[in-house]
């Protein structure tokens, strides 16, 4: 009898699958359904759901049901609120297996469409807005056929799905920055709850600054500017006591100072049972490094920081370019804050500084040596026209008060860039030194083709070597101190610092590389949402309106028609709709 009952419940999915299937099947295109059932059978995945959906405990069943359960496969094994979620877990799967399956259809369409290899095929539109740097170039050793690629990634700390937090941080901190949490949390449902009175009302819908007004009307409700006061509001969820107690107090303890029944030492226990200070890092590293193993990205080298929160990934242990193969890839992780990337910055202003004295001395002792080169009996250049006919211009000028001297006038444009703009505070902050750096490729153009004219084609005595090899030097120096990230556009978050070389005619990193780091920001970001662009939160809709048109209104259509128009008619007022995760479109 058990056997029978079992096979009953074997047929019952197997037919259930199949109509899945079918259903698949019509809907999708053939390329979409390959990439759905590249990675092992579609109808196993299927069967798999609808067996363990079937193996719940029943729970609050009518008799009839009841038995009839009992007759097909025993009421123990059937659990309607598990299918339902089973069910739900299932389609979002799908969705999220066919939704990646036509954009990368969609990408490698519009690559080979264009032939080419930008920034844009590498990055999805949804989250270009993340990338701080995205640079091709010519490979030094090998520019006919390999391509460098430099890519930056920044994801900003709100948009973190799993907050990050620095070793280092103090108990205090994470305490308050829970708190700080839980009462912006607090203040968006208030203003939710205001949102959906007035709709309930039939008023207008809040616009975005009457939301951000009373958000921040709110905020005095529940916190305020007074550390020092025991009966604070900002004390009202955790007593003063308990965070002068955690102050100071770091990831680690002095063991001189240890002591099990502390208060103190029990409140980080309690705190570091939630694990709040390595969660969000450790997200991120377990993301990546798996998400580079299922995209057949190896690696030989990794260098996990931990402290510091930095994640060194290299395909190669070797680190020397001029050994390592066409087609190689390094990743460096890392979470900055706002000291960090401030020190950064710092950093930047003198090495940029360094290299403009360093290119100057150049330049100087190229301008001596080129001044004693010339021939004091002839003219040479245009300095030495000036300087032979400035007596002249003296006397012919002489009693015109309104022809000065040309070596008495200003002379703000040193013929290389045009004159710079005088800085405000938005260029101090954020530095961008492209007019630095436009300046010090002409001067390397400049300089060479100075040494040129000086010792020819074929004449290379030793204070030639001397200046090319230094100038060598410094232009290598500096396009890779160039060819770096500028920390001014930094903000404080997760960056990701991607450096690729690919053959260009085959191009199998980038491309591979290209899916695993639209897969991590996928699952690592909340991404950006333009709040002026979004949905509102629930659409007014009338009293009259019923199931059916509210399910229509919330899914857009998407699995439900709408129905045909009907007469209205006088109803009760409909009861105020109870809150979800999400609408059907997030399933």
């Amino acid at each position: 009898m058990e056997s029978t009952n079992d096979d009953d419940v074997n047929r019952l999915m197997q037919e259930e699958t199949e109509k899945v299937i079918h259903h698949i099947s019509a809907k999708l295109p053939k390329e979409i359904l390959e990439n759905l059932d590249q990675n092992g059978g579609l109808k196993e995945k299927l069967f798999s759901y609808f067996n363990q959906s079937f193996q719940a405990v029943a729970r609050y069943v009518p008799k009839d049901i009841g038995e009839l359960l009992d007759q097909v496969g025993g009421s123990d094994k059937f659990n309607t609120r598990e299918v339902e979620k089973s069910l739900v877990n299932m389609y979002g799967h799908l969705q999220g297996h066919i939704q990646r399956g036509i954009n990368e259809l969609e990408n490698q369409t519009n690559s080979l469409l264009r032939h080419n290899s930008d920034s844009g095929v590498f990055i999805r539109g949804d989250k270009s807005y993340t990338v701080v740097k995205s640079a091709f170039r010519d490979n030094p050793e090998r520019p006919k056929t390999v391509t460098d690629l430099k890519l930056c990634v920044n994801i900003l700390e709100a948009e973190l799905v799993s907050p990050i937090f620095h070793y280092q941080v103090t108990m205090e901190y994470l305490i308050k920055d829970i708190l700080s949490k839980n009462i912006i949390e607090t203040i968006d449902k208030e203003v939710e709850k205001l949102r959906d009175e007035r709709l309930d009302e039939g008023l207008d819908e809040l616009s975005d600054s009457e939301i951000i007004i009373n958000k921040l009307e709110k905020v005095e409700e529940f916190t305020d500017d007074n550390p020092g006061q025991a009966k604070a509001k900002r004390y009202s969820l955790i007593a003063k006591e308990i965070l002068d107690r955690l102050k100071d107090t770091r990831a680690e303890i002095d063991p001189s100072e240890y002591d099990q029944l502390n208060i103190r030492e029990n409140l980080k226990k309690i705190v570091d049972g939630e694990n709040i200070r390595d969660r969000g890092f450790n997200t991120a590293v377990n993301s990546l490094t798996s998400i580079l193993d299922n995209s057949r990205l190896g690696f030989q080298y990794v260098e996990n920081f931990k402290n510091a929160r930095e994640l060194l990934i290299r395909e190669y242990d070797d680190s020397d370019a001029a050994d390592l193969p066409d087609e190689h890839y390094q990743i460096r992780m890392r979470y900055y804050d706002g000291s960090q990337i401030l020190e950064e910055r710092k950093a930047y202003d003198v090495q940029m500084k360094s290299f403009e004295t360093e290119i100057l001395h150049v330049w100087d002792i190229l301008q001596l040596i080129y001044e004693d080169s010339k021939s004091p009996f002839k003219v040479s250049d245009f300095k030495d026209l000036t300087l032979k006919t400035r007596d002249r211009l003296r006397k012919m000028n002489k009693g015109k008060p309104e022809a000065p001297l040309y070596e008495d006038i200003e002379k703000p444009w040193d013929g290389f860039s045009f004159v710079k703009a005088a800085e405000t505070d938005v260029e101090r902050m954020n530095r961008t030194y492209t007019y630095e750096k436009e300046r010090i490729r002409q001067r390397f153009a400049l300089m060479r083709e100075m040494i040129k004219d000086l010792y020819g084609e074929y004449d290379y005595p030793a204070e030639r070597r001397s200046l090319e090899e230094q100038l060598n030097f410094l232009e290598k120096e500096y396009n890779r101190f160039d060819y770096g990230i500028n920390p001014y556009h930094l903000h404080p978050g997760l960056v990701l610092d991607v450096d690729i070389t690919s053959i260009k005619r085959k191009r199998i990193t980038l491309e591979a590389m290209s899916k695993a780091l639209n897969e991590f920001l996928q699952g690592v970001s909340k991404s950006f949402r333009d709040t002026a662009f979004s949905a509102p939160s629930r659409p007014p809709f009338p009293a009259a309106q019923g199931f059916g048109d509210l399910v229509s209104s919330v899914s857009g259509g998407i699995y439900l028609d709408p129905p045909p128009a009907k007469p209205a008619e006088k109803k009760p007022k409909a009861a105020k709709p109870k809150k979800t995760d999400g609408d059907i479109r997030e399933i």
